[in-house]
Formats: structure tokens, sequence, C-alpha cells
């Protein structure tokens, strides 16, 4: 389960960024290293604050509890108009963009319009999943499982892809020259696209609250699922340096579907994008429905705390009965993911700007939970702690710290993407958390 939380489609997109970023094959192995091991330090944090305040909200009840109602809220809202809407339409971009490596649309739409075909299939696999939400249909736990088993398949065939071609004779690609990027290592960026990928350790810290041993057991499968998921990525870079090259992933648009059509033809290609077309929409699915209840609950306690009101509020915090969803919830996140795509095809920067767009808020908001660690030890003492973090306080003031370094680093590496996700957590800030009167 801890396995499935981590991994998801970014690792398909996310090499080339980093790539780019670093000078060298060992540094990029380098840093997928220490994004594991600084991952695996976050979520013994976050298995802490599980264990001892166990609540479906994660994160956003830690906050209400370390750092009061309001920052709660303004959480709640990031999450609704930034980290899960913003993660919706990067995920929809990487659907869009390996999907438009086997399925063009010119002769339909013309040169022109088919140059946009991975946000039309962005916008209209968010457009879908809304609808297929809004009729109660729901994937099984059972399928859950079954695609996260294909993405893994996925990551394991792009190592069967560099050992067929390594057989085959053929000679690794020649790795890009140190010295033609010593100018343009961009450390902080390349760890913000590397936790990305990573990202979903801490909804697998909140597991801790649910394990039959308390102290042991969270961190035996944070340890072992984390170091799969490490094994797994370097895997991954490694077939991709080992046919691409670093020159060559660092410019690629779909490197895995590169990879495998290098390695066994049009075949390959095809099996690997079905993989990750089916791996996005699994994610996609699952934040959707964890987005839209985050909102209801978010909704209905602003109402109760008289903070919202009117028909949008009664909207937002109504559950269907008969359908078992909060339909103005799944509609409201299935239209700002579009209108997110949107923006990123504005930009032309697709799924980097969803990143952009992420990044500041998300590594906000991470280094407030990592710091509740600290604010709760001292706040509620005596509060019962099956499982506490070693080292403690010198682990979570060094996860403090390195998200807070990340927090720097997405604000340095600012387009406009960053700065419209700044904006409108500053509009929520203004809206939904009112002086007290």
């Amino acid at each position: 389960v801890c396995v499935g939380m981590v991994i998801g489609a970014g690792i398909f997109k996310t090499s080339p960024m980093v790539a780019s970023s670093l000078a060298s094959d060992q540094a990029l192995y380098l840093a997928w290293a220490l994004g594991g091991l600084l991952s695996f330090i976050g979520a013994l944090c976050f298995a802490e604050l599980a264990a001892a305040f166990p609540h479906a909200g994660g994160d956003y009840h830690f906050l209400r509890l370390a750092f009061g109602q309001r920052t709660g809220f303004l959480f709640a809202w990031s999450r609704f108009a930034v980290i899960h809407t913003g993660s919706m339409a990067l995920l929809a971009f990487v659907f869009g963009d390996y999907l438009s490596q086997v399925v063009r649309l010119d002769p339909w739409l013309g040169p022109a319009l088919g140059a946009y075909a991975p946000a039309l299939f962005a916008a209209a696999v968010i457009v879908a999943l809304t609808l297929l939400n809004l009729r109660g249909v729901h994937v099984g736990l059972g399928t859950q499982v079954g695609l996260m088993l294909l993405v893994i398949g996925g990551l394991l065939a792009l190592g069967v892809a560099a050992a067929w071609l390594m057989l085959q004779g053929l000679p690794p690609a020649t790795p890009m020259a140190a010295p033609e990027r010593a100018g343009q290592v961009e450390i902080g960026t390349a760890f913000v696209f590397v936790f990305l990928a990573y990202g979903g350790w801490s909804d697998a810290a909140t597991l801790s609250a649910e394990m039959r041993d308390g102290r042991r057991g969270i961190v035996h499968a944070l340890m072992l699922g984390l170091a799969t998921v490490t094994l797994l990525y370097l895997l991954a870079n490694f077939a991709y340096l080992r046919g691409l090259g670093l020159e060559g992933l660092a410019h690629s648009q779909a490197p895995a579907a590169e990879l495998m059509r290098l390695a066994f033809g049009a075949p390959g290609e095809l099996l690997i994008v079905a993989a990750v077309a089916l791996t996005s929409i699994t994610v996609m699915n699952a934040t959707l429905i964890a987005g839209a209840r985050t909102t209801w609950a978010a909704a209905r306690d602003l109402q109760q705390a008289q903070w919202l009101g009117g028909g949008l509020g009664a909207r937002l915090a109504r559950w269907d009965l008969s359908r078992g969803i909060p339909p103005a919830a799944i509609a409201a996140i299935g239209t700002v993911a579009v209108a997110l795509v949107g923006l990123g095809t504005v930009t032309r920067g697709g799924f980097s700007t969803m990143v952009d767009y992420l990044s500041p808020v998300y590594w906000g908001f991470l280094t407030l939970s990592a710091a509740s660690v600290l604010v709760l030890r001292r706040r509620l003492p005596q509060a019962p702690r099956p499982f506490k973090v070693p080292l403690y306080p010198w682990l979570p003031l060094l996860f403090c710290g390195c998200s807070g370094y990340l927090l720097v680093s997405s604000l340095l590496y600012v387009k406009a993407g960053a700065l419209v996700g700044v904006a409108v957590l500053a509009v929520g800030a203004m809206v939904l958390v009112p002086r007290r009167r």
C-alpha cells in the first residue's frame, strides 16, 4: 500500500527536468537516492503525528491542532485551489504528452490545432473523470491495486529495455559533457522535481494510525516501501540514461516511450504509453475523490464556523445520499483543473507550469506540517505517542530545513505558474481567514 501511494505517473515525466538541471549521470543518481532518504525522514515525522492524532483529515488536522483553525482552513483552500487541482492538471498533461506520441490529431484538426493535442487530451480526460464521478461511478480497490501493479510493471519494463539494448551490443548513449553544463547546474530546481515524483509519502504515513504494531510496523512499512520506490526510480533513470543519455533525457517529452520504441519498436512504445495513460487516469481519479471529500468537509466546517454562507457554501457542503458523493465539490474541482490545463497551455509550459504552480504552496505547508511535530510535542506533551521520531528534535529540524530550502528553490525557479499559485493562496488568505470581530 505504501508503494502504491508513492509511485505515480510523475516518474515518467520528471526525469527530463531533473536531467536538464544537473551536469552528470552520477549527480542524477545521487539526486534520486537523496530524494528517497529525505522522503523517509519526512515520512517518519508524519508517522508520529498520525499515530498520536489519528484523523481522516491528515495534515489538515495536524495543522489545525498546531497552528489553529484559520491555518487549517487556509490549507484546505490550498488543496482545493492549488494542490489537488494542480496535481490533476499536472497528471493530465502527463497523460496528454504520452498519448500524443501515438495518437495524432493533425489529420482531423489540422497542424495548427493538432499542435495542442496534449492539452486537448488533458482537458478531455479531466472532463470524462468528473462526469463519471458525478454519476457515482467509483473504481474499486481491486482495480486500484491492479493498476498500481501495472505502473510497477512499466518501471520494470524500462529496466528490461535497457538490458535488451545491452544484450544487443548497442553502445550506451554518450552522456552530456559536464563542462557544457557547468554554468547551468540548478540543484534546488532538480530536487523540486525529484520530490514531486516521491510525493505521496505523507499519505502513506497516515497508515500509522491503523498499524497492528504501532511502534515498529509503520517504520518497517515506510522503510521497505520507500526503499522499493527508490530502487525502482533508480532503475528507471538507469534505463533512461542507458538508452537516451543525459542529453537525450534532458530534451525528451516522453522518455519512457522513446526508450521502449528504441528497444522494442512500436509495440513497446504502445505498451508503455498504455501503462502511463492508465496510471495517470487512476491517480487523477483518486485525487478527484479525495479532493472532493476534503473540499466538502472544509465547506461544512466553514459553514458551522459561519465563515462561508450563501448559495455557494450550501452547495459545496451538500452530500448527495442517493449517489454517495458531494456533487458540487466534484464539479468545482473538475472545473478548476480544466482551467489550470488552460493556464499550462497559454504559458506553453504544460507539465512544468503545473509544477511551478503548486510547488511553492505545497512546500510551504509541508514545512508547517513538519514543524507541527515540534509544536505539538511542546503543546500536547501528555498525548499518547505510540511512535516517536528517532533522534528528536534533529530529524524534524532537518526535514523542516529541507522543506524550507525547497520552498525557496521553488520560488527562485519562479515563472508565471508560481506567481499564479501564490496569488491564489493569497486570495484564500483574504477571503477564508477573516479577522476576529
